[in-house]
């Protein structure tokens, strides 16, 4: 019996003809490949791929853009990354960035089978969503964009007028407002919808790795490049490059994209070939790259290049009459997943949902409706279901004390915000405005030093 079928990429041929029979024993189908390449090629043919079992290290392609491209081409489809040296930062990275686990090549075969079993259960689950979420849209992928708002609507008005030229496009917008979504709406509606389309987050790797990894590099550039390797760019060549959080890109590689934009050219590390290449460009950022610029952190020249045209996604609290859409929306999709026939949201929830001022915007809402999914006991969402800081915000407002309105404002928005950011207090206080020092000042007045 086929217990799904699941993919080995691995330029070992020992032990990924072994890793591969061991699997093939317990009922697997198991396809082999020896390069990234070559196995994403693989998962363009065989539809039903629900694993992936991928080398870090591989001749072609860093395993780490392999699980981005495929957790943005194929979200259903789960990866177990695989190295020779593994470590504690390498494997909390690669969980971060979507991995379903990070293993050392050599631990026991019991170990990866259990491992593997989990894997596919869920992405199974995840296929089950996936087609879900298929019946839910419409045959174009702008479609997917929930809302009826003016501002929406506007904003999708001009994307689809730009999907069908070559330009330059330049998303602004906050994080959680759909940057990504539109940028595939944009390349599903252009003339390049049938070629690549491919994407990285300029903030997720250093300087060195993402130069490598856009432009790629010649054998011997560099200790460990021991063979040529295709960047990005030549991966995406008639298709679509989305770089996502532009604005963290280091400003060498801000002049070297300057060129390519320029005249569709460019050099590998360690070449002197030029290598041209065509490929159109879309670029976001939840910065305000003018800022920027007069800081010194942004050349001026590439942002004039970038935004040929400029987009900006509106934020969640500029739409506010979508919002009752998109709980239906997301709550369709969880109930689906967690097997719960919830018929809607009460009038209080919806109202609380409305009160509240969402910095994570439509990605937070989406948390926020699938945590009350999960919690609820009976068919309709209600208010007791919602976080305390969303619960609670318009008892805050209306609050008779003025002194005591404030305070319990600003620890519920702080508390807010450290959840925003995972606990991470640098963010927080950059997000707050305010400096490191105040804020554990403040944690400590309001008695949330220990939340993270």
């Amino acid at each position: 019996m086929n217990r799904g079928k699941i993919l080995v990429i691995d330029d070992e041929n020992q032990l990924r003809k072994a890793l591969s029979r061991i699997i093939e024993l317990e009922g697997y189908e198991v396809f082999q490949s020896e390069n990234g390449g070559k196995g994403l090629k693989i998962l363009e043919k065989e539809k039903d791929v629900l694993l992936v079992i991928c080398d870090v290290k591989l001749p072609d392609i860093n395993g780490m853009i392999i699980l981005s491209t495929i957790k943005h081409q194929y979200p259903h489809i789960e990866v177990i990354l695989l190295t020779a040296y593994g470590t504690i930062h390498d494997g909390v990275l690669s969980m971060k960035q979507g991995a379903f686990d990070y293993i050392t090549k050599g631990d026991g075969d019991e170990q990866i089978i259990v491992t593997v079993e989990k894997a596919i259960e869920k992405a199974k689950l995840q296929r089950r969503i996936f087609e879900l979420e298929n019946k839910l849209e419409t045959r174009y992928r702008f479609d997917r964009i929930i809302g009826q708002s003016k501002v929406i609507r506007d904003t999708i008005a001009l994307a689809r007028k730009v999907a069908p030229t070559d330009s330059t496009v330049l998303l602004e917008g906050e994080t959680g407002t759909g940057k990504e979504l539109f940028a595939q709406s944009i390349h599903s509606e252009s003339p390049r919808k049938n070629k690549p389309f491919i994407a990285i987050n300029c903030s997720a790797l250093p300087k060195e790795l993402l130069e490598s990894e856009i432009f790629g590099y010649r054998k011997g550039a560099f200790t460990g490049a021991v063979t040529d390797k295709k960047g990005l760019f030549e991966e995406a060549h008639e298709g679509t490059l989305f770089l996502d959080e532009i604005g963290e890109m280091h400003p060498d590689l801000q002049a070297k994209l300057l060129r390519v934009l320029e005249d569709q050219s460019f050099t590998k590390i360690g070449d002197t070939r030029v290598v041209r290449v065509n490929v159109r460009i879309i670029a976001a950022t939840n910065r305000d790259l003018i800022k920027e610029i007069v800081n010194d952190h942004f050349r001026h020249d590439l942002y004039y290049r970038l935004s040929v045209m400029k987009i900006r996604i509106p934020a969640l609290r500029e739409r506010k009459e979508d919002i009752p859409e998109l709980v239906d929306y997301f709550t369709r999709i969880y109930s689906g997943k967690t097997k719960k026939k919830i018929t809607g949201a009460s009038p209080l929830f919806l109202k609380k949902l409305n009160n509240f001022d969402w910095p994570g915007n439509t990605r937070e809402l989406k948390n926020v409706v699938e945590r009350a999914v999960i919690l609820a006991d009976d068919h309709e969402l209600t208010p007791d279901l919602l976080p305390a800081e969303i619960q609670y915000t318009d008892i805050q407002i209306s609050a008779v004390d003025p002194y005591g309105t404030l305070e319990s404002m600003e620890k519920a928005h702080i508390r807010h915000v450290l959840q925003y950011t995972d606990g991470n207090k640098t963010k927080a206080a950059e997000k707050l405005g305010i400096s490191i020092p105040t804020l554990y000042r403040k944690l400590e007045h309001y008695g949330l030093s220990n939340l993270s």
